[in-house]
């Protein structure tokens, strides 16, 4: 019994993870496994910088990413990710910008969603109960990227994290 109530929370815990910054599609979401991707995990592991965020329409549309801050605030900040425990950390460095640092938690499902969970002071991360589903792409040695989904004129437009290894 204490097996298939923990396999219900962990399915729980990636269907409750969405893009806040995305509004459904008109289809309904692929179902989630809770299988995940280890491969990718490890060739992510390491500290990385946020190089770029592009998307359409990026001179005249602001887009609040992940509840946080403005895109472009992202431009420069810094992300560590542990692949064997799943956790790391983000901080917001842009100097025209507010200044954010925090526990991130995070893996790569079989499907090749990225799970993002910003993790509160204070709060252990086993009891944030939302958080950001982002398409991975890219992986190379040095560099991936992020793929999120936002709504515009209700048309899907795809927003692009574009990471590089830090040194």
């Amino acid at each position: 019994m204490k097996k298939i109530i923990f396999i219900c929370m962990i399915a729980a815990m990636f269907v409750a993870c969405k893009s806040a910054s995305s509004t459904p599609a008109s289809t309904e979401a692929p179902t989630l496994s809770t299988k995940l991707d280890k491969s990718t995990q490890v060739a992510l592991k390491g500290n990385w910088v946020l190089t770029n965020v592009s998307y359409p329409g990026s001179d005249y549309i602001k887009v609040n990413s992940f509840d946080l801050a403005d895109s472009k605030c992202f431009i420069g900040s810094t992300w560590s990710f542990i692949s064997n425990n799943n956790k790391g950390t983000m901080a917001l460095t842009a100097p025209s910008c507010t200044a954010f640092s925090s526990p991130i938690v995070w893996s790569i499902n079989n499907q090749g969603l990225f799970v993002l969970k910003i993790v509160d002071p204070g709060t252990k991360s086993k009891n944030v109960k939302s958080g950001y589903l982002l398409k991975v792409a890219g992986v190379t040695d040095n560099s991936f990227q992020l793929i999120d989904n936002i709504n515009v004129g209700g048309q899907t437009k795809d927003v692009t994290y574009q990471f590089q290894r830090a040194n």
